[in-house]
């Protein structure tokens, strides 16, 4: 690991995780925080709570399809949903950039409300910040959330096993791409929109239709589906075969990325899960995704087998076969 931060250990990527390793859990390890589930799962009394923290410094702040405001609220709730939480309440802090328009700083949080609102959970705690002009950029947010587990539901991203079918709930690179054209005004045709979405609902009804069949659940944000199934064959000590003809993709983000030279495998969405399931329910699953407003594109997208754990392999449309590694570092930073 290089002797000074960069950019690249945001990523969600390789740098990231060596970030993650070789200083956060050398200092602070723990049976809970080894983990490294997008929430904790911890038990107080004879609750069990879904625990989870995310900060948002996208840029820019503002975009076709929502703002920092929503993708926060967003963001936090589908991490407890990764868990088969159901959320309940929110924490956030703010910390704000002296300048920043204060009109700007209301259209934002009426946006976390009505998120908030929407999701069914409260926002009961917050703190705010402001520094000096060039000490941040207009806005930083940091949420905490909680919900509750239900006894029986055990989700976690070493769960997986041999013969899961593995589902990705609607098209790729969506929130990516959006933010790359807005970021550096990229004239390119098409009609681009993050994706920022509460994703609990969709959860809810996969653990009520298949109790126990729904093995592991993580939404691939910073670096994309690529970096995330690389992530979850690790924890699951499994190999991963994916299917290039079946993954979902709009054709304008497809050709997006084609015209920029980016792999879409490796771009983040903030409204999209992944789902090892067990084979038998994966038809049934996929029917009632389709049914549910941000699941209606929702595929089976590959498997999980025996051989080459801790590998993603992807088979081409051709017929052949080539390695999917982790993101290294980010081709587009701050992405959330």
């Amino acid at each position: 690991m290089s002797d000074r931060i960069t950019l690249d250990h945001g990523s969600g990527g390789k740098a990231s995780h060596d970030l993650i390793e070789e200083i956060f859990l050398s200092s602070f390890s723990n049976k809970t925080l080894n983990a490294l589930e997008d929430s904790a799962l911890v038990q107080i009394g004879s609750e069990r709570l879904a625990f989870t923290t995310d900060s948002y410094v996208v840029d820019p702040i503002f975009f076709p399809g929502g703002n920092i405001g929503d993708l926060a609220i967003n963001g936090t709730i589908n991490d407890l949903a990764m868990r088969g939480a159901t959320p309940l309440y929110i924490s956030v802090a703010m910390i704000l950039e002296e300048g920043l328009a204060i009109s700007d700083l209301k259209t934002i949080v009426a946006s976390m409300q009505e998120a908030a609102m929407t999701a069914n959970v409260q926002i009961v705690a917050g703190d705010t910040k402001v520094v000096p002009v060039g000490k941040a950029d207009k806005i930083f947010i940091n949420t905490t959330g909680i919900g509750t587990v239900s006894e029986g539901v055990e989700i976690n991203g070493s769960n997986g096993r041999v013969g899961d079918k593995i589902i990705l709930s609607g098209t790729m690179a969506d929130h990516g791409i959006t933010i790359l054209c807005q970021r550096e005004g990229l004239a390119i045709s098409g009609d681009f929109c993050s994706d920022t979405a509460p994703l609990h609902q969709l959860v809810a009804a996969m653990i009520a239709d298949s109790p126990g069949q729904i093995h592991v659940l993580r939404d691939p944000t910073r670096g994309g589906v690529a970096t995330t199934l690389q992530e979850l064959a690790t924890s699951s000590q499994v190999g991963i075969l994916l299917r290039e003809t079946a993954l979902p993709i709009r054709a304008d983000v497809q050709g997006a990325c084609e015209l920029l030279g980016m792999d879409p495998l490796h771009l983040a969405n903030e409204g999209k899960l992944l789902a090892f399931v067990a084979p038998e329910v994966a038809e049934q699953t996929i029917a009632i995704l389709h049914r549910l407003p941000h699941g209606s594109n929702a595929a089976i997208i590959g498997e999980v087998k025996a051989d080459h754990p801790g590998e993603v392999l992807l088979e081409t449309v051709v017929g052949s076969h080539r390695r999917i590694n982790m993101l290294h570092g980010q081709p587009l930073p701050r992405i959330c």
